[in-house]
């Protein structure tokens, strides 16, 4: 599996597709792979974690959601590959420019840019067949890149003007 054919099958089919829907289309697309294939994306989807492990993307995640742990963090970097290579490389780039993101997921009226054990899936098929679980792949950081996000409004409307702007305070 090649990185053109990983974020083929990541890829949300629109920014505001639902988390259940998208699951279940990258679950079926799965399906289809061998067991080796199934390794190999879980490779890619690993290091594109590891890549989005900043904390200025956990900046604009607290700035869209108030995300504060670990675990909705990771679901919202799921949400940032899910929505393809070129919205990924420039959220990694420049988190604020998810601010130009025209539509959000959606759960009681609020955004919801969040993508439960997406990246857990490929490793749920192949235990499934196997038995085994996907050899592991370390995530090779205690804490996320950078320097941590000021959370103080001023500082957030400074670092993140767009996404301040479409989620204010």
């Amino acid at each position: 599996m090649n990185e053109a054919e990983f974020w083929q099958l990541v890829t949300r089919q629109s920014p505001e597709q639902d988390q259940q829907s998208l699951a279940e289309q990258l679950h079926d697309k799965l399906m289809a792979l061998s067991d080796e294939q199934l390794a190999a994306f879980d490779k890619h989807f690993a290091i594109q974690m590891r890549r989005s492990y900043l904390w200025s993307l956990w900046g604009a995640a607290y700035v869209v959601t108030g995300c504060d742990s670990e675990y909705a963090f990771a679901e919202f970097r799921c949400f940032v590959i899910s929505l393809g290579k070129t919205w990924f490389e420039q959220a990694i780039a420049d988190p604020d420019a998810l601010g130009q993101l025209e539509q959000w997921p959606e759960k009681d009226g609020y955004a919801y840019p969040f993508v439960d054990e997406y990246d857990l899936i490929a490793g749920q098929i192949y235990e499934d067949r196997t038995g085994k679980e996907l050899p592991f792949v370390p995530s090779g950081q205690a804490s996320p890149q950078g320097k941590k996000f000021n959370n103080k409004k001023k500082h957030l409307k400074a670092v993140y003007p767009q996404l301040s702007a479409r989620f204010p305070f």
